[in-house]
């Protein structure tokens, strides 16, 4: 187990699991809160027993942002900007992510939803981004994110407006890739993932990083060259071929790129 008091990190078949741990202030991330993220992901991202993470809040909310009272410390521009940072980081973490979403997902809340690579949310959860009711603006690299996310439209209805939405509404528009109720979300997630770490991880980390760079407009074939000469240098390929042949679940071994 890894993590500060506030953001709490155990890792159990496969799965690791980092909760927002300030249920008090609706899991608003404190500077200290957002300095410490990228450090977790890194010690996890090197870890050959996690094969996904998961990403939630603790009491029944997500996160309801930064903590307002230091946004001082925590926004000084993009260069510095401790939010960005640990977004940033989420989003290049290299092995699949999930945001488990109950209650509010507000600020910096969605900042850290959207660089999952998929968001399951219960029907009470509640999305927003609200610099319009501070007077600031939101970090570009999180624009930029949640513009390729649900569309250019859709971002200006959250951002022009502050508002919250419903679970309804962020499923319409993509912030949201499924719904379930309150009570079935941690067993949701618990069969999601353990059906992700039985699949073969240079697929997902080749299927990640191409799609990503898609996504962002960058340049991808070099890419894709690179990954199939991984999996051709490596078992799964063959692996998950007997295993299809031999009607058995592959017990696939690949865990990280060759040096």
């Amino acid at each position: 187990m890894t993590g500060g008091p506030a953001l709490r990190c155990a890792v159990a078949d496969g799965v690791a699991t980092i909760t927002i741990d300030r249920p008090a202030k609706r899991n608003a991330m404190t500077a200290a809160m957002w300095r410490e993220l990228p450090g977790v992901l890194a010690v996890l991202a090197e870890d050959p027993d996690v094969r996904v993470l998961v990403l939630t809040g603790a009491g029944g909310d997500f996160c309801a942002g930064a903590d307002i009272s230091e946004l001082p410390d925590i926004n000084r521009g993009d260069d510095a900007h401790l939010s960005t940072r640990a977004e940033e980081a989420l989003a290049a973490f290299p092995k699949p992510t999930i945001a488990a979403i109950d209650g509010f997902c507000v600020g910096g809340g969605c900042q850290l939803a959207a660089a999952c690579d998929l968001r399951f949310g219960t029907e009470s959860a509640r999305f927003g981004i609200t610099p319009a009711k501070l007077g600031i603006v939101y970090p570009g690299p999180a624009t930029a994110r949640i513009v390729r996310l649900i569309g250019p439209s859709a971002a200006k209805y959250l951002l022009f407006s502050a508002d919250l939405v419903d679970a309804a509404h962020a499923l319409r528009i993509g912030l949201l890739d499924e719904i379930v109720p309150a009570e079935g979300l941690a067993a949701r997630i618990a069969a999601f993932t353990a059906t992700l770490a039985s699949r073969s991880l240079l697929t997902q980390r080749a299927t990640k990083e191409i799609v990503d760079a898609l996504a962002a407009g960058e340049p991808h074939a070099e890419r894709v060259a690179y990954w199939r000469d991984e999996a051709e240098a490596g078992a799964d390929a063959a692996e998950g071929v007997r295993a299809f042949l031999d009607r058995r679940a592959p017990a696939f071994t690949w865990t990280s790129p060759r040096p």
